[in-house]
């Protein structure tokens, strides 16, 4: 499994498909606060945009959200700010800080909830790395299966992903609540993105502990389903070979409830895990496209961690999955 250098946490060249983007994700959960958050950057320079979503699992259970874009053409990579949310790198591969501080639109976690109340909101919050960072830098490298080739042009070329330490504090309305057992993933993304492309996706992001962590995906493509991601086992990574999956849907036959996976690694090694699915945040993109992104507390083995299930899906005229939920 390829481990990246630290020139990948900076700006990568601008390419010239108008779809180019350079995106930061993170994402962060503390059980004892039950609080945390995701949120994403987006660098689109051939657009001429940058625009971020930040997504706070309030204490409770509500979700407080901000989205917000700003005119960018140019490329940066140690602070990236829009509006009232800042990343900032502190050491490239090591540790960000992430800030916030406004009102925000509140609302429960239900599929389609609308917002009831305003919040404000105050983060002052540090990623520190448990893994390397692991992942593709984008240079081709031999033949390219079918189904990574029909993806390339839709979901990036070059990706990274890295877990980490969460420590700091979450404020609402004057509650403050201090993280001290956060853990959470980041991730990069280079090259062309165009939210349409694939047939649907199911995207992992697990950590039990401190050095029990998953990550990847399953994209459906045109020519087939692209496995890709990792397995951290405390000393080493392996690249996943599939991802088996049995989902528990709501009756809304999209929204995940309990996620059984079978992941098996490249050594032939299986880890089965359980997912119950805490709290699901609808973030779709709209046109045909819905993004569920789901708070999981994960079991494997006899041991209980946190972590992200995303599903997202291409819906027919009938406002239904064009590929079934397995």
């Amino acid at each position: 499994m390829p481990i990246l250098e630290p020139h990948h946490d900076l700006a990568h060249p601008v390419e010239g498909d108008t779809a180019w983007s350079e995106s930061y994700y993170f994402n962060a959960f503390d059980p004892g606060t039950d609080s945390g958050f995701f949120t994403r950057i987006g660098i689109r320079p051939n657009e001429g945009t940058m625009d971020v979503g930040m997504s706070v699992w309030l204490p409770g259970g509500g979700l407080a959200e901000h989205r917000g874009v700003k005119e960018q053409h140019e490329m940066v990579d140690t602070v990236l700010e829009v509006g009232p949310v800042r990343y900032e790198m502190l050491a490239p591969l090591e540790s960000w800080r992430l800030t916030v501080d406004t009102d925000l639109p509140a609302r429960a976690c239900a599929p389609r909830a609308e917002a009831t109340h305003t919040a404000h909101v105050a983060l002052d919050v540090r990623f520190d790395a448990v893994t390397p960072a692991i992942g593709t830098d984008g240079q081709p490298r031999g033949t390219r299966s079918k189904e990574a080739a029909a993806a390339a042009g839709t979901v990036g070329k070059g990706h990274l992903e890295q877990a980490g330490r969460w420590t700091g504090w979450l404020e609402v309305d004057g509650v403050r609540s201090v993280w001290s057992g956060a853990h959470g993933n980041r991730d990069r993304s280079w090259g062309p993105r165009r939210w349409g492309g694939p047939r649907m996706w199911r995207w992992f992001s697990i950590n039990v502990g401190e050095d029990m962590h998953f990550g990847g995906i399953r994209l459906g493509t045109e020519a087939g389903d692209l496995h890709r991601g990792w397995v951290w086992d405390g000393e080493r990574a392996t690249s996943i070979a599939e991802w088996r999956l049995r989902t528990e849907l709501e009756d809304d036959g999209l929204t995940q409830r309990v996620v059984h996976v079978q992941v098996v690694d490249k050594k032939d090694r299986t880890y089965d895990l359980r997912g119950d699915v805490m709290r699901v945040a609808d973030i779709g993109q709209g046109r045909g496209t819905v993004v569920n992104e789901g708070l999981a507390r994960w079991t494997y083995q006899d041991r209980t961690g946190y972590g992200i299930c995303e599903y997202l899906h291409q819906l027919d005229d009938r406002g239904m999955p064009v590929v079934p939920v397995e």
